[in-house]
């Protein structure tokens, strides 16, 4: 395994319009991957998620644009890069997830396969709830 990136690509019964909103915005994000996010999601905005009482992970967000992409470097120095790439599907959205960087980091195998493996079950883990959130969202509207 290469451990270079991570890729997913997901469909969503909600609209790009709404999805950008739930990847971008706190009061979303909270719903449904960190416990707290402050950020404004603009090129170059600065801002923090955080996850329990105590992790907190500066990001800054490097594309904003609505409704289309999404990205933003996080986990520093060195950071990754996470990228949401939204296509009109039908009446939904398909989802291009990515996360990038890891090899660029130069860390030795052991940690550069620990890090990427903890960061693909996360994904894993919160992408699903991505998916469930934003479709109750657009049938709520």
């Amino acid at each position: 395994m290469e451990f270079g990136s991570i890729e997913r690509e997901i469909h969503i019964e909600a609209t790009p319009e709404v999805v950008y909103q739930v990847i971008s915005t706190p009061e979303h994000l909270r719903e449904w991957w960190p416990d707290e996010a402050d950020l404004t999601p603009a090129p170059g905005a600065e801002g923090t998620i955080t996850f329990g009482e105590s992790k907190i992970v500066p990001l800054t967000v490097v594309e904003a644009d609505p409704p289309r992409r999404f990205s933003f470097h996080w986990a520093f120095p060195n950071p990754l890069k996470v990228t949401f790439d939204l296509i009109p599907s039908g009446a939904g959205t398909l989802v291009r997830f990515s996360e990038t960087g890891f090899r660029e980091k130069g860390w030795e195998a052991a940690v550069l396969e620990e890090w990427y493996t903890d960061h693909a079950r996360g994904w894993d883990h919160f992408l699903p709830r991505l998916v469930a959130y934003a479709a109750r969202l657009a049938s709520a509207r």
